[in-house]
């Protein structure tokens, strides 16, 4: 699937975002660190939060908490009502038929390890679970769980050199003995956008469900499973600017009606005697235990807080950051960039010469910027491209030209120091 905007040039009509007026809303980033002015580049591990995020927390706390759905009380109701509203922003913002189709979690890895759970039930022996070799180890190592019970064996599609996946061998893979495509929508390590449409339509065609690990895509470009025709998308509350330890799994009613409880007890039930349980309808069947009411109060203001933004606008601002970004850091002595592919969001992966990367993010810390360093939980394609690790610069909306020239300037404080 195209993703305007993010790596291409910016879409017409597309209005610019007023950047310096956005980062009045984020607290945090008006900070000096080690003597600098914060530039905090490690989007990609986890957003910043607004103001109007930890103001709906706030308020939640001190006007609204209560636990949830069997409470006949004032306090109960309206934290009832909160947490259904977080349900009806997540649904709104991926365009999911009905709100019964979402499933809170504490995140992405947890969504995904749901599904792997439940699909335990139908694997045998000589099925096959299809994967990129681009995935995050949360699309990697519950599939390998799964299979190492049942008999079952993962299928990894290559990548390019450009960190592109092969299409041809996606296509050539996809068999009779597939019983699931997990695929990243976009890869955290590479920052390469998979073109997801053509998969789960492929996938689709032979009757294969498809599940797609949608973190890094959700807050920088529009998602609509109906349109990508997926039948489970997960993401995380943390890489949207809302609260750590609430995420969600979209799944299709006529695929989670068909799975076996993940979890028991709490509002998952109806009933319980000693002798039978009677599972609650969805969404509560998948959700067992006190729920973090807090997260998707927050989840939702943050859902909010960038649908006022505009996902077009998000993409175009971090694609021109990317395109600066990359252009600058390539043009320095020993530079290699990790994963090029034509379509990308906002994360650049490097290397500089013979430095660590752990040593290139220390040096730039002690100048107030912060990236990742190391293999990103993603090593099988770091050992494809035959590196240890590299440095990642990933950007948000709320980050500047000047932040991206500081981190330049920080690398060649690094090349000096350590080359």
């Amino acid at each position: 699937m195209s993703s305007p905007g993010l790596q291409g040039a910016p879409l017409p009509g597309v209005a610019r975002l007023d950047v310096d007026r956005i980062r009045q809303d984020f607290p945090i980033l008006h900070q000096e660190v080690n003597g600098h002015p914060l530039a905090y580049l490690d989007n990609a591990a986890s957003y910043q939060r607004p103001r109007a995020v930890i103001d709906a927390i706030s308020h939640y706390y001190e006007h609204d908490h209560a636990n949830v759905h069997r409470g006949v009380h004032t306090l109960s109701h309206r934290a009832t009502e909160a947490q259904e509203a977080g349900r009806e922003a997540a649904r709104r913002l991926i365009n999911a038929r009905e709100r019964a189709e979402i499933i809170f979690t504490r995140g992405t890895t947890e969504a995904i390890n749901l599904v792997a759970y439940a699909l335990r039930e139908s694997l045998r022996p000589g099925d096959e679970i299809l994967v990129s070799q681009m995935e995050h180890h949360s699309n990697i190592v519950p599939w390998q769980l799964a299979c190492q019970r049942t008999g079952a064996r993962l299928n990894v599609v290559p990548v390019s050199q450009r960190g592109e996946l092969c299409l041809d061998e996606f296509h050539r893979r996809l068999n009779a003995r597939t019983r699931l495509v997990a695929m990243a929508h976009v890869s955290n390590a590479l920052g390469t956008v998979n073109p997801v449409a053509e998969i789960t339509a492929a996938a689709r065609s032979r009757g294969i469900p498809v599940l797609l690990d949608g973190a890094q895509a959700i807050a920088h470009q529009k998602v609509d499973v109906q349109e990508l025709g997926c039948d489970f998308y997960a993401f995380s509350g943390h890489k949207m600017c809302g609260p750590t330890g609430i995420g969600v799994l979209y799944g299709r009613r006529e695929r989670l009606e068909a799975f076996p409880p993940f979890q028991g007890g709490g509002d998952m039930i109806l009933s319980v005697s000693f002798d039978h349980t009677e599972f609650n309808e969805l969404p509560y069947k998948f959700e067992a235990g006190t729920p973090d009411v807090a997260g998707a109060v927050g989840l939702a203001a943050a859902i909010s807080y960038l649908e006022g933004i505009g996902l077009e606008a998000i993409a175009a601002h971090e694609g021109e950051l990317l395109r600066h970004a990359t252009q600058a850091v390539a043009a320095l002595p020993g530079a290699r960039i990790v994963g090029e592919a034509r379509e990308k969001a906002g994360v650049l992966s490097f290397n500089l010469g013979s430095i660590h990367p752990h040593d290139l993010g220390t040096v730039l810390d002690h100048q107030g910027v912060a990236i990742r360093a190391g293999h990103h939980c993603a090593m099988p394609v770091m050992e494809f491209f035959g590196i240890n690790g590299t440095a990642r610069a990933s950007f948000a909306f709320y980050n500047t030209h000047r932040e991206v020239d500081q981190l330049v300037a920080g690398l060649e404080v690094a090349r000096r120091m350590l080359a």
